[in-house]
């Protein structure tokens, strides 16, 4: 009899330090989840997608399991109640059922928290929205990273209509990536020790400034990145910051093609990702101005994840991933001026050790005790304003279940006292911006990704109005805008 207990015993396997810490950072505020909206062109039935679920999905043994926080540490364990119907719902939009409603609907979602003691993940299908059917889908974050889990979602789909039976497809799209990134996953395990010990003083470091220096002599570079990090002022006041309601809203806005967005980063001399978050900011700076709140002089950062894995292996679950500050130069009147900011700040992040040195610190989060977590949380998230992240997706048309996907957003969850997250998404040719938003600090994010469209059209008329020979001077800009 002992040994069938034990047969039946749910199986139970640890869960990573770094999991762990995204499990324990759930809050009321913020719930930890990543929140996908995928609009199709085409009708999905409710039978046709538990099917796929089943088949795709479910082939990660992971989204069978839920998490279990324990007083020795977190773990997974097989959910033996396990229905694949709790998980996949039906749902139908209130009144015209137009774009503002699957918006509505999205944003009660993203501020409820999903069931414990089950698996933490859910889909809705929206069966009838513009004539196709839209898919929102809820997965904790504890299970893996904002990239793992997009590629996941895209390995429900395929590049044809119709493909044949048993033929993989999982990979037509994916890029392969660079093997340094892959190195710098090894290097993270040198550096969690010493992250672990820095995050604890660097609680204390601005009582005893003494410790800036025994930080220095105990790590040389990596040192220095952990007490830059944690000796950042916090971010200054603003409306995009106070404090947070239990209310979540979200938008997005019409996609942006993106051979012009490229266009852009070519005659300015900075890449896509540049264009784009500095549109964004540029789309803050609007909104706050409308809102009473001036912004001259301001900046503000986001906290920018930064995969740490090739391409070709993100659809692993688990969290591998980095962050690293973002300044958003909200206060930058002039375009280009503001573009070439942030073009700097970038460059500079991605020349120094924050992704890495962030790992090792989510990790020794991990494997605190939970008041101490949530101290050094605290003390993280008052140095960003906002949580920005920009997914290259495929380039090709992809259908889900025989159904052309047309669009689609995906949202990261916030942390600590951040209450806004601003979402970048390539796909087939486009480019999607979405924004999350604490209801209490933007309760109209539709007028925020209002404002990213224009935004961009007056980086586009510089760059096609300027001297193609030539960079494009902020004083140049400013004289076109002045003739517009």
């Amino acid at each position: 009899m002992a040994t069938e207990n034990t047969r039946r015993r749910p199986r139970r396997e640890p869960m990573s330090r770094v999991d762990t810490a995204w499990l324990r950072m759930e809050k009321p505020s913020n719930p930890m989840m990543i929140t996908g909206v995928l609009m199709l062109a085409e009708p999905l039935a409710l039978d046709a997608l538990r099917r796929l679920l089943a088949d795709r999905f479910l082939a990660y043994a992971r989204f069978r399991q839920r998490p279990v926080d324990t007083a020795t540490g977190c773990c997974w364990q097989d959910d033996p109640g396990f229905e694949l119907d709790r998980h996949v719902q039906r749902a139908r939009l209130p009144g015209r059922g137009d774009k503002r409603a699957l918006e509505r609907f999205a944003s009660k979602l993203a501020s409820t928290r999903l069931e414990p003691g089950r698996p933490l993940w859910q889909f809705h299908l929206v069966e009838r929205y513009g004539g196709g059917s839209a898919l929102v889908a809820r997965i904790h974050h504890c299970y893996a990273d904002g990239m793992a889990l997009v590629q996941v979602l895209l390995s429900l789909t395929d590049t044809v209509r119709d493909p044949a039976a048993g033929q993989d497809l999982a990979r037509a799209w994916l890029r392969q990536d660079g093997a340094g990134v892959a190195r710098r996953v090894g290097a993270v395990q040198r550096y969690r020790r010493l992250g672990g010990k820095a995050l604890g003083k660097g609680i204390q470091m601005y009582r005893d400034p003494g410790l800036a220096a025994v930080l220095a002599r105990e790590g040389g570079d990596i040192a220095r990145e952990l007490l830059a990090a944690l000796s950042l002022p916090d971010d200054p006041p603003s409306l995009l910051r106070g404090r947070l309601g239990t209310s979540k809203r979200v938008a997005w806005a019409e996609p942006l093609d993106l051979d012009e967005v490229k266009a852009v980063g070519r005659a300015c001399g900075c890449t896509v990702n540049d264009v784009l978050m500095a549109a964004a900011a540029g789309a803050l700076r609007g909104y706050m101005q409308a809102r009473g709140d001036s912004p001259d002089g301001l900046t503000l950062r986001a906290t920018v994840p930064v995969n740490l894995r090739p391409l070709e292996h993100a659809r692993r679950l688990g969290n591998h991933f980095g962050l690293v500050f973002l300044e958003l130069p909200v206060g930058e009147p002039n375009p280009v001026r503001r573009l070439a900011r942030v073009s700097e700040c970038m460059s500079n992040v991605k020349n120094s050790k924050q992704a890495v040195v962030a790992y090792g610190l989510l990790a020794a989060l991990g494997m605190m005790p939970q008041p101490l977590q949530e101290s050094a949380l605290a003390l993280l998230s008052r140095k960003a304003t906002a949580v920005a992240t920009n997914v290259p997706g495929p380039q090709q048309p992809l259908y889900l279940g025989g159904s052309a996907l047309r669009e689609m957003m995906f949202w990261v969850p916030q942390t600590g006292s951040i209450g806004i997250g601003v979402s970048i998404l390539s796909y087939n040719g486009r480019v999607h911006f979405g924004l999350i938003a604490d209801a209490r600090l933007v309760p109209d994010p539709d007028a925020v990704i209002g404002r990213f469209g224009p935004e961009f059209e007056k980086l586009l008329y510089l760059a096609l109005m300027s001297d193609w020979e030539a960079a494009l001077l902020p004083e140049a800009a400013e004289a076109l805008l002045d003739r517009r």
